[in-house]
């Protein structure tokens, strides 16, 4: 075999050292380590001592080009995690790989050299594959000294104990950047990398701009990643001193592999092997939102994305383009409205915020706070503190000059504090607040006695005006409605003037442009609320228009709910509303526009149902769940969707779900549980017994109707009103009936075909016969219901008899006929009598 010599000495026998050198050959290629007389070719790899990670030539994909890279052993999905000639590829397999010249060389077949690593001062050099997934050229009788190694030459994947970051001895900067595809390992236009200046902190570029802000390592995490808790098999580590500045992360579980990788798309992704299920699990990414945006908001803005708008201004600054700012458009930041004065000035206390960019920060670890205070008020030109590690109370100091970039709100255990300068009168003291409180309250009161005695005028007025009332109440229905979407306060949550609602307005010219006019050919679909109508802005946004037609179920109060609830909103499984439209008799939403459109048009559509492969229904349904788990529990407020069904889940681009049509939520208080209504309303199939029977709903009625859902999306089939008609059950029925057999895997929809996860398939149904049981009790929360779907070793309770209600509409006619289709929705509906949506 080229390139192994099995011995120096002579052998009179050929046949004899024939056989040596072949099974010395055979020897080398079943071992982790090459010496300087052996190379490797095309059908040889190496492998690591406890067979973790391989080394050898491959070609990804539809590629016709070759390369030497490092992959997992016994991962069946091949990933890769290290390429050596990403940049410069063999155009062939013909390939050698070796040790030469006290380095290690790839040449092709006419030993052409191809790629090379550092060049040594070896003696007796040995390349070696760690188990770690390290690639190492060492001295023979040296283990622990290496001479080179493919940490410090990363691709697009952090492994565990591989160090990002810098050796300021060798000027050495280690980071990673993307494949330009999965076809392609070249170097792709994503980096991560770690800037040492200052206070340092990593940032995704995109080509040469920043993308993403790790914020920088506050003793316990990134300031900019709340998410980044220690487990009891994971640890972080950050280094820096004069010698080194580092970020590394340590797997002490044998078991498992974790890796950090920078995607051809642009995102961050850091994945688990989960062995039992055997896939790589999503166990953090970024960018995830809005604000992770870097510089979202400008400078001085701080992005919430939690609030809507998502920029707002710290007290003492304005937006510097009010104009931008109001649509939404916060990037020009904000302005000071007091110049600093030096002497007087105070300080802003901000908790739970990711602090600003630090590449240009000052540093002193040794000081306290107090101290690092009193150093930022005599330098005029500071503009911000904060602890450089905020362990055991926070101790050291960085200080801010000039603008603060990039600043982003936290909820409660995020971030770290953030001291602000400003000019004292913007901060206020205690006898300027008193006094402040003192003359709001006697103005208020003022204004109470004004406005009660307008109010008596007026009301006098209107009783003497009833012949006109029928256009005075029209005009003022409008008016009122305008209201309330430009300054809508927050009557439910209790939450102040601070955070009014501002909802771009569109004319209604502009959206008859984009939507040629409502012409058919743009029309998407039809609901309760009236026609959805594809269209694009002049700028090129394409959007969804739902435009209230005037015979709709649903009105003005449903449409004030829906501006007024998912304009608040911000989830990445949940619909974004972009704006709407209030002109005479017109009314209309504007969302962003969802490329697959609802999931009823794709699940219960025979010709499209096959693009729901099992690996987007299970995606689908776990992103629905924490959608849903977000209104639940992780949003301002809690909010009950009422009326969750397929034909409410929208698709994008990617199929990742999206939950809309928030016309019949409800909010609930911060300890309110459940609710009483005598307007029932919702769909047929997805309403939950004691909701539609007794008018009682909580959150247990909309998990209820995500069980539901699941098990349509299984099953590839709709569950309508309960009844029977020769014998046959309805969905939930079927479904407890095959369980309870042992054969619940016959529930899955045929045309997922044979690709997919038995187990997956299997902790669906369990999970959504959990929770269509007919107790409300029985049924899990949304937060367990995300554990059990996101987990193999979850403990599951096994379900209970499903709940079913209500008779079959007797105006429901089969699917195919088309005279009665459930996304029309009616909702005067009482306790007694119940209408179909």
């Amino acid at each position: 075999m080229k390139g192994i010599t099995a011995s120096n000495h002579f052998y009179p026998n050929l046949l004899f050292f024939t056989f040596l050198s072949f099974c010395t050959s055979r020897v080398a290629f079943s071992s982790d380590t090459l010496t300087a007389t052996q190379s490797l070719t095309s059908d040889q790899t190496l492998l690591s001592p406890n067979q973790n990670f391989k080394l050898g030539f491959f070609s990804p994909g539809n590629s016709k080009n070759w390369y030497v890279g490092i992959w997992y052993k016994n991962i069946p999905d091949r990933t890769y995690v290290w390429v050596a000639n990403r940049d410069n590829p063999l155009t062939n397999s013909s390939g050698i790989f070796k040790i030469s010249n006290q380095s290690i060389v790839l040449l092709d077949h006419a030993e052409n050299l191809i790629w090379s690593s550092n060049e040594t001062k070896a003696n007796s050099p040995v390349m070696q594959l760690l188990d770690t997934g390290n690639l190492v050229l060492r001295e023979a009788n040296v283990n622990d000294e290496y001479l080179w190694q493919s940490f410090d030459c990363p691709t697009d994947t952090l492994l565990a104990d591989m160090k990002l970051g810098w050796d300021l001895n060798k000027g050495l900067d280690r980071y990673i950047s993307s494949w330009k595809s999965a076809d392609d390992p070249s170097t792709g236009d994503f980096s991560f990398k770690l800037d040492y200046h200052g206070f340092p902190e990593v940032f995704l570029w995109n080509d040469q701009e920043k993308a993403y802000r790790s914020g920088p390592w506050n003793g316990l995490r990134f300031s900019g990643v709340p998410e980044m808790e220690p487990l009891d098999y994971l640890s972080f580590n950050f280094v820096t001193n004069p010698e080194e500045v580092s970020y590394s992360f340590h797997i002490s579980a044998k078991s498992i592999f974790s890796r950090l990788t920078v995607t051809s798309s642009g995102q961050l992704q850091r994945y688990t092997w989960i062995p039992d299920r055997q896939v790589w699990n999503s166990f953090w990414y970024a960018p995830k939102d809005q604000c992770d945006k870097y510089m979202e908001c400008g400078p001085f803005g701080i992005c919430d994305s939690n609030a809507s708008p998502v920029c707002k201004c710290m007290r003492g600054f304005e937006p510097s383009n009010p104009q931008a700012w109001s649509l939404r458009d916060g990037s020009d930041g904000c302005v000071r409205k007091t110049n600093l004065q030096c002497v007087n000035d105070k300080f802003l206390h901000l908790k739970n915020i990711k602090i600003p960019e630090s590449s240009t920060s000052f540093v002193d670890r040794n000081i306290s706070t107090k101290g690092c205070e009193l150093l930022c008020l005599r330098n005029c030109s500071c503009t911000a503190y904060a602890n450089s590690d905020i362990t055991n109370g926070g101790t050291g100091c960085v200080i801010w000059v000039g603008e603060l970039l990039d600043i982003r709100q936290y909820t409660e255990g995020g971030g770290q504090d953030l001291y602000v300068r400003l000019a004292a009168s913007d901060v206020g003291n205690g006898k300027n607040t008193a006094t402040i409180i003192i003359g709001i309250a006697v103005g208020v009161a003022i204004l109470l006695l004004v406005l009660g005695g307008c109010f008596i005028w007026k009301r006098r007025r209107l009783q003497s005006a009833r012949r006109v009332q029928k256009g005075i109440q029209e005009r003022s229905q409008d008016l009122l409605l305008n209201e309330v979407v430009i300054s809508s306060k927050r009557d439910h949550s209790g939450e102040k003037d601070k955070d009014e609602l501002e909802l771009p307005l569109f004319d209604f010219g502009t959206i008859a442009i984009a939507t040629d006019n409502f012409s058919d050919e743009n029309k998407l679909g039809q609901g309760g609320f009236g026609l959805v109508y594809k269209g694009t802005l002049v700028e090129g946004q394409e959007v969804a228009v739902k435009r209230l037609s005037r015979n709709s179920g649903q009105g003005i109060e449903e449409f004030k709910n829906e501006v007024k609830l998912i304009a608040r909103l911000q989830h990445r499984n949940l619909v974004r509303l972009l704006g709407c439209c209030i002109e005479m008799d017109e009314k209309m939403l504007i969302y962003e526009c969802m490329e697959n459109r609802s999931l009823d048009s794709v699940l219960f559509n025979k010709a499209k149902c096959p693009l729901l492969n099992w690996q987007r229904r299970f995606n689908i349904i776990c992103g629905i769940a924490r959608g849903l788990l977000y209104l639940h529990q992780d949003s301002r407020f809690r909010i009950i969707h009422r009326d969750l069904k397929a034909s409410n889940v929208l698709l994008d681009a990617e199929w990742n779900p999206k939950i809309s049509d928030f016309g019949m939520a409800r909010i609930f208080g911060g300890d309110q549980t459940e609710a009483n209504t005598k307007r029932v309303v919702g769909t047929y199939g997805y309403m939950s017994p004691e909701y539609a029977m007794d008018g009682l709903f909580s959150v247990k009625s909309d998990v209820f109707s995500f069980g539901v859902l699941v098990l349509e999306i299984v099953t590839g089939n709709k569950n309508r009103g309960f009844y029977h008609s020769n014998s046959e059950l309805n969905l939930l029925g079927h479904a407890w009936r095959l369980w309870k057999a042992g054969k619940a895997l016959e529930l899955l929809d045929p045309s997922v075909g044979n690709s997919f996860s038995s187990s997956e398939v299997l902790r669906c149904v369990q999970v959504g016969l959990l929770c269509v049981q007919e107790r409300a009790e029985d049924r899990p929360t949304m937060s367990s219901v995300v554990l059990m779907l996101s987990s193999e070793t979850a403990t599951m309770p096994q379900p209970k008899t499903p709940g079913y209600c209500l008779g079959r509409n007797p105006f429901e006619t089969d699917s195919s006929s088309g005279k009665q289709d459930e996304s029309f929705t009616i909702n005067q509906v009482t306790v007694t009598m119940l209408d179909a949506r």
